[in-house]
């Protein structure tokens, strides 16, 4: 059954156009503020929201995404509080969203409890960081999530031999780190990142997205011209920080946004 990102993928290919994924910390800097800011992400055109849930320990995460998760998480977010925020935004808007997260509060929560109600709320994928697909196969009680998508993470350092693996099943796009190393400004994308997508699309024609160090239009374009989306997140993450206690937040982080949207779009 097709699902919101398959059919913003048909749509992006259709309208020979890519991908733009915001990735923004989920209740940062408080819950209210950070639906506005999804709505207008949504508006400025994102085509993905990417929701990271907070979590106390983000291990693969630099310390811009890393004070994000503080920040909501002293508001009050926790896992029930962003699946209400999942569902308000869906009251107005239709942007596919895939939640960024670790095992562990999925785990916490219940897996299957957690993939039911996720998707319930109106969640369409999720990217979970440290279980590898392997594993997951390896524990029953980790087979048993249905409603949500999972994204595929392929870094730099992933072994050509496990490249057919991560591809085999992969659902709604594949999520490829262009760097090694934790979110956040690494100096660009890598130069071999092509190199990379061209192995992925060998084994799978799911749709391949690339984060991890854009954070210009200029960036975004030359990602955009060798994928089918591009990933931006601790850019974004940065102007909440800068702008947490300015007026009109939502505007801010969306006018900032946007050149990257556009730059994206105009392949």
């Amino acid at each position: 059954m097709p699902s919101r990102l398959d059919d913003t993928f048909a749509r992006l290919k259709a309208e020979n156009s890519k991908a733009f994924v915001a990735y923004v910390a989920a209740g940062d800097p408080d819950p209210d503020r950070s639906l506005e800011i999804l709505v207008a992400l949504a508006d400025a055109g994102a085509d993905i929201i990417e929701l990271g849930l907070p979590f106390s320990d983000p291990m693969a995460d630099g310390v811009v995404n890393q004070l994000a998760a503080a920040r909501a998480l002293k508001a009050g977010a926790n896992t029930r509080v962003v699946l209400d925020l999942i569902r308000r935004f869906r009251e107005t808007r239709q942007t596919a969203v895939v939640l960024f997260t670790y095992l562990n509060p999925v785990y916490a929560y219940g897996y299957e409890e957690f993939h039911r109600d996720a998707a319930t709320a109106g969640a369409d994928g999720i990217l979970l960081l440290d279980l590898p697909p392997d594993e997951a196969a390896r524990n029953a009680e980790l087979a048993r999530g249905s409603g949500l998508q999972h994204i595929r993470l392929v870094a730099p350092t992933t072994p050509p031999d496990r490249l057919p693996v991560l591809a085999k099943d992969s659902e709604g796009f594949i999520y490829v780190v262009s760097r090694t190393g934790v979110t956040g400004a690494h100096g660009g994308p890598s130069e071999a990142v092509g190199t990379q997508i061209a192995a992925i699309r060998k084994h799978t024609m799911t749709p391949v997205c690339v984060g991890f160090g854009i954070s210009t239009p200029e960036q975004a374009a030359m990602v955009a011209g060798l994928s089918d989306g591009v990933v931006v997140g601790s850019a974004i993450v940065k102007q909440i920080e800068l702008h947490q206690h300015a007026p009109g937040l939502a505007a801010r982080v969306s006018a900032f946004a946007r050149p990257l949207i556009n730059a994206t779009k105009r392949q």
